[in-house]
């Protein structure tokens, strides 16, 4: 499972790098509630005080298949590094892709008041990826973050009312960039070209906890935190094409804290047919402003400390919304439907070619079937509308990117979920 995650191709769903699509379960409501919902173990991630509702043990698969269209549009006042000596290109054709996202997770009741659980997930990710001639590809032409995250937890159940439940993290990131670079410009009329491949990679800790409150036998509450986790990505900058030296590689360090998240849900049931589920998730982007990629030792462009390019990202807090239904039509078969409302921490002013993101409205649809006592399965679809973005890029070495994105995201997912 782990070599899977760490090689899956990553395409952010959720707002900016973000990935909601931890299970099958949750995506027929658009992830509604997730919070308080704890149908099977996937609760892990979402609030581990969930496991005090799955009696016994559950062992739960989900594998979801992630859609991005994302087609950009020049205004017609972009230009390259030189104007004038190096073409312009085009709009790059479609920079997104269909890529897998598996997790999985087990849960445990050890006696009546504590359960052991331990989830295996990708909760960032990130891929566009333009044609070789496009008009911003001295700015990105292929970006790809993977993370891959394993996160035991623990629940325990204080009386009947309340659970609570925490969790740690060891997460692995490894974030890749490719671009073509002018290596050189001699005037009037002499550019040298090549390119640059951005490779860096590393590990850290985080943590989670929730708490879960059952308001009687029909209405249930849940809060959880994700921690923020903070990176020292280091690996290398391969800068090819320069004059008289052909190859760079120096060793490059840069600095990123993934954001800590916030969410509160609530699930209530109005009679044995039909189910509301609804939340609230706050998520702190703004731990990620500028991110400096600087050298970690003297290379052909200077001494170690040298910054060779800063990322301006400029993230500003999001929230999301949902609101979920569920409608059990027989004791084996429950129909599921959601609407979220996902706000992106991009600013106009700082989009970047890398992360054209924007706005984005969830409608999705799925179903639960019991296969027999102890196996279930969940599937979803779901459809992201996305706003349409503009995005007004000038940089001296990189040129200016002046259009407007029109992007949408497609989702579907299956889970099977064993009961002991």
């Amino acid at each position: 499972m782990m070599s899977a995650l760490a090689g899956w191709a990553g395409v952010a769903a959720a707002s900016s790098f973000q990935l909601m699509e931890q299970n099958a379960s949750g995506l027929g409501n658009a992830y509604a509630g997730q919070a308080a919902a704890a149908e099977n173990a996937s609760t892990i991630f979402y609030n581990p005080a969930g496991m005090a509702q799955l009696p016994g043990t559950q062992v739960s698969f989900a594998l979801s298949g992630i859609g991005t269209s994302i087609q950009f549009t020049d205004s017609g006042a972009s230009r390259s590094p030189a104007p004038g000596l190096i073409p312009l290109g085009g709009d790059g054709s479609d920079a997104g892709s269909w890529s897998a996202l598996p997790t999985g997770y087990l849960s445990w009741q050890v006696n009546n008041s504590v359960w052991l659980g331990l989830g295996i997930t990708s909760p960032f990710g990130l891929k566009t990826e333009y044609d070789a001639n496009f008009i911003g590809r001295f700015q990105s032409q292929t970006a790809e973050l993977k993370t891959y995250d394993i996160n035991p937890g623990i629940a325990w159940k204080i009386n009947d009312t309340v659970t609570v439940g925490a969790g740690v993290s060891y997460q692995h990131a490894k974030f890749a960039l490719d671009r073509s670079a002018v290596t050189a410009f001699v005037p009037p009329a002499t550019v040298f070209t090549g390119s640059t491949h951005l490779d860096t990679s590393d590990s850290d800790w985080g943590w989670n906890v929730g708490a879960m409150f059952n308001f009687g036998p029909a209405t249930r509450v849940g809060v959880s935190y994700r921690s923020s986790i903070g990176y020292d990505l280091s690996g290398t900058a391969t800068i090819s094409g320069v004059p008289l030296a052909g190859t760079i590689a120096p060793p490059v360090t840069a600095s990123i804290r993934f954001p800590d998240t916030y969410s509160v849900g609530f699930t209530h049931a109005f009679n044995d047919e039909w189910e509301l589920l609804g939340d609230f998730t706050y998520t702190r982007w703004s731990t990620i402003k500028n991110v400096p990629i600087v050298t970690t030792a003297t290379s052909g462009f200077g001494p170690a400390g040298t910054t060779l390019d800063t990322f301006n990202f400029q993230f500003d807090d999001s929230f999301r919304i949902g609101l979920g239904v569920n409608d059990k039509i027989s004791k084996d078969f429950t129909l599921k439907a959601g609407i979220a409302y996902d706000q992106s921490p991009v600013d106009d002013q700082y989009r970047l070619v890398a992360l054209p993101d924007n706005n984005r409205t969830w409608l999705a649809l799925g179903g639960k079937y019991a296969l027999s006592k102890s196996t279930t399965v969940d599937f979803g679809y779901a459809h992201l509308f996305v706003k349409d973005a503009s995005i007004s890029q000038t940089r001296a070495a990189q040129g200016a990117v002046i259009g407007t994105y029109s992007d949408h995201v497609d989702i579907v997912s299956a889970q099977l979920t064993f009961s002991f």
